[in-house]
Order: C-alpha cells, then sequence, then structure tokens
C-alpha cells in the first residue's frame, strides 16, 4: 500500500507527485495510463502515453479521488493522472475570509 509522504514518478511523462492522503485506491495509481513507479525505481521501458490519458498534470495542484485519496504534484507532465481508468479530479481552492 502507498502512504503519506510517498514520491511516485510518472513512466510515460515528466510527473511527479507527492501523496498527501493515502487510501487503498492508490495501489493502482497511474500518470498517462502507466502505473506510477516510486521516486528510485527504474522504468519497465515498454510502456507508451495512451491518448486517453494524456490530459496533463499541473504543477503545485493537487487531485482528488472519491474514496478521499490526495496527491500533489510537485512536477507537472504531459499526462493525466488516474486510478485505473478513473481520472482524478483537481481538488477546488479554499476561498478565504478578507482579512479587513
Amino acid at each position: 500500500m502507498i502512504r503519506n509522504g510517498a514520491r511516485l514518478r510518472s513512466q510515460v511523462c515528466d510527473a511527479m507527485v507527492i501523496v498527501v492522503k493515502a487510501s487503498e485506491s492508490l495501489d493502482d495509481l497511474r500518470c498517462g495510463g502507466a502505473p506510477m513507479l516510486a521516486l528510485g525505481a527504474e522504468p519497465t521501458g515498454s510502456a507508451t502515453m495512451d491518448p486517453a490519458f494524456a490530459g496533463g498534470a499541473i504543477m503545485g495542484k493537487r487531485y482528488v479521488d472519491e474514496t478521499g485519496a490526495e496527491v500533489l504534484v510537485t512536477k507537472g507532465g504531459a499526462g493525466a493522472l488516474s486510478v485505473g481508468e478513473t481520472l482524478l479530479e483537481l481538488k477546488e481552492t479554499k476561498t478565504l475570509p478578507a482579512s479587513d
């Protein structure tokens, strides 16, 4: 199981993430349709980007799934983040009250 604070990278683009809130669903975390790897792991070499998952991951943004799992993108890339075939959603920012 992936733990909070785990650093992962894509096999098919430059994207890197940190797990903010882990859940069982993140065991199938993918970027560009290919499974993500631990930061120090070697890529398989045969992974290619799936055009259906080429939406991109935006640096500095948080993505969530329906189980409450959350990842923070530390390096953007061309591949979209997903759990299996389900795309992760961009987490909405909370508006802060005025400081006046």
